[in-house]
């Protein structure tokens, strides 16, 4: 079975929030001083694994868990065992902030974690403190060196570049993912929350200012590889990590978008860039966890899925849910 949207795309990817808590408080993600859900509007183990078996029988293959900071939620690694074993599912993957993946890596890739992306915006640990305003950049690196040892297929970092801040780490920032042989993307910052418009367009730093950074040193090769995401991927001549640039204000993809976001509260998120939202905790606790009724509430909600996000001003938009509340 395939699911599509009202657009004829198919979706076959989730991005599943597992927690809204996080151990950094990062300036593009949420506000200094955020105000958590309840424990009653978070969704439970058992629930997020119904929603999960729900999206795989309706042809969803890849499955992402996002947070928050995903490892701050003890029971993580049962989860993954229990979605690791759901038919259908190809790809099971993380984002993370790698604070604590000296402690979970290892257990992580045993119970069928195939993929893990580690959030790395800055090698300056004075700078990395100001940007996560609580984070140790020296245990980050200790996550990511045990990451690049537990067996994952594939480890990627993530880096969102922001003007005046640390554009000018770009290339340090590939020397390193080149030397942990890890593929590394870099970010435009997301449109979300209530953060000020000047600023946003002060330090925005577009997809194609960070590869003319980048080739200079490196000439880079357009790659037909894909992971299921938005990111365009790029080779090196003389190493085998991939560069990847995701672009959602400078390239706009969402005329094939093939995604949906459910939050920790049980919100499916039709679009990034939307607001539009159907609420499967709610369907689920009506329903006796009835993994049919959320089925027939995904199918349904997938015909007003927006054909694409607006992300200019021109238009007035503006997201005031945190990249936090959203899911990765």
């Amino acid at each position: 079975m395939s699911l599509m949207d009202g657009f004829g795309r198919k979706i076959d990817y989730l991005r599943l929030s597992v927690t809204d808590r996080c151990d950094f408080r990062c300036v593009y993600c949420m506000s200094e001083n955020p105000t958590f859900l309840r424990r009653d509007d978070v969704l439970t183990l058992e629930e997020l694994s119904t929603i999960a078996r729900a999206f795989t029988e309706l042809g969803v293959e890849r499955i992402r868990l996002t947070g928050g900071e995903p490892l701050v939620r003890t029971d993580l690694p049962v989860l993954v065992r229990k979605l690791g074993k759901l038919p259908g599912l190809k790809d099971l993957s993380m984002t993370t902030n790698g604070s604590r993946l000296t402690k979970f890596a290892d257990v992580l890739a045993g119970n069928g974690l195939q993929r893990l992306n580690i959030s790395l915006d800055t090698l300056e640990a004075d700078r990395f403190a100001e940007v996560t305003r609580k984070g140790n950049l020296e245990r980050v690196l200790a996550g990511i060196d045990s990451a690049t040892k537990a067996g994952f297929e594939r480890v990627k970092l993530n880096a969102v570049i922001m003007k005046g801040q640390n554009d000018h780490e770009v290339l340090d920032l590939v020397n390193f993912a080149r030397d942990k042989g890890c593929d590394i993307s870099f970010i435009e910052e997301m449109p979300l929350g209530a953060i000020e418009e000047e600023r946003r367009d002060n330090t925005l730093c577009t997809s194609d200012e960070v590869r003319a950074l980048i080739e200079p040193q490196y000439p880079l090769t357009a790659s037909s590889e894909r992971t299921g995401g938005p990111a365009r991927y790029y080779k090196m001549a003389d190493s085998d990590i991939r560069i990847g640039f995701i672009s959602p204000h400078s390239h706009n993809f969402c005329h094939e978008c093939n995604r949906v976001r459910v939050t920790v509260k049980g919100e499916l998120l039709l679009c990034l860039g939307n607001e539009n939202s159907v609420d499967l905790k709610q369907v689920l606790r009506d329903n006796d966890g009835d993994v049919e009724a959320v089925k027939a509430a995904v199918i349904k909600a997938m015909k007003v899925k927006p054909e694409k996000h607006l992300f200019g001003h021109e238009d007035g938009t503006q997201i005031l849910r945190f990249m936090s509340l959203t899911g990765g």
